[in-house]
């Protein structure tokens, strides 16, 4: 079990070491013990945009990069609305501390995509679907 106080400091270390350059927060973020970087991953201390980031290793376009913004990682759990497309919104979550995206018109999902090519799959299914 990580210890709360010892794993904001990590992250003020980490912020300060990256200096807002996402690709070395999460080249730092890979150094990490799998606990660690779980905890840390869902936690509040960072934002969804620094989960997707870790994750996908890209970054969205700017209102995708706002709206994780301006979520904690924690929400990630429950999933966050990153894209809407038509009748559909495109969500972003966390299950079982792996990357899930989703499709869905809110009642029913459409597709699912899970791993660390999830954005990219889920990018290609859009452009030759819909």
């Amino acid at each position: 079990m990580v210890d709360y106080v010892e794993l904001a400091e990590l992250a003020d270390r980490l912020f300060e070491a990256s200096d807002d350059d996402d690709e070395l927060f999460a080249r730092m973020l890979d150094t990490l013990d799998a606990e660690t970087r779980g905890a840390l991953l869902s936690s509040d201390l960072l934002n969804a945009y620094q989960v997707f980031y870790y994750y996908f290793r890209e970054t969205p376009d700017e209102l995708t990069k706002e709206r994780l913004q301006l979520h904690a990682a924690s929400d990630l759990a429950r999933g966050i609305v990153i894209d809407e497309v038509d009748i559909y919104e495109v969500v972003f979550s966390l299950e079982g501390g792996e990357p899930v995206v989703l499709i869905t018109d809110g009642e029913n999902t459409l597709a699912r995509f899970e791993g660390e090519q999830a954005y990219t799959e889920m990018v290609r299914y859009l452009d030759e679907s819909l």
